[in-house]
């Protein structure tokens, strides 16, 4: 069996964030373990998605669950160098939050529905549609994979001040007072 490991996630602001993510060549064991790593991780922080350089990995990888309820099974998907290949005109606005930018949300708008093609972990391509809480996730998480933050949505003043915030709970987290 595979051990998992919980990894960091990078907190805004972090250049590797504001990067765009190289397109992985080849599915190996290296990525495998990667994604059980994703899982863990993002499933301990607890979250509902993460991108692979939200752990200063600096590949187009991304795991998402948006299953919430205790109740039902989880559905865990890896998706290997996604892409929206389809989005409708139609939008949802969703409260987002974001683990490299914690305890910070904001009304965030986003094609309500879009079709992603992506590589599995067996290599194969797969397209699927995705609407409701799982086309948020999804857009957002390809969103970091090109180096954009859900708070690149936000008018400036926005943006600005939860910026501030980040910064400061970074020189808290540095000095061991959070």
């Amino acid at each position: 069996m595979n051990r998992m490991t919980l990894r960091s996630i990078l907190l805004h602001p972090d250049p590797r964030l504001k990067s765009v993510a190289d397109p992985v060549a080849t599915v190996d064991k290296t990525l495998h373990a990667l994604a059980d790593d994703m899982l863990e991780t993002m499933y301990d922080a607890p979250g509902i998605g993460l991108a692979a350089p939200q752990l200063g990995i600096m590949q187009r990888m991304l795991v998402m669950d948006c299953i919430k309820d205790d109740m039902e099974t989880p559905q865990p998907m890896v998706l290997i160098n996604p892409r929206v290949i389809a989005a409708s005109s139609e939008t949802n606005i969703y409260d987002e939050g974001c683990l490299s930018i914690p305890e910070q949300y904001a009304e965030v708008e986003r094609s309500a529905v879009v079709k992603v093609e992506w590589m599995d972990l067996n290599g194969k391509t797969q397209q699927d549609e995705f609407s409701d809480l799982w086309a948020t996730c999804v857009q957002h998480e390809i969103d970091h994979l090109n180096g954009k933050l859900f708070i690149d949505y936000l008018k400036p003043l926005k943006r600005q001040m939860i910026t501030r915030k980040m910064q400061k709970l970074k020189r808290e987290i540095a000095r061991g007072n959070a």
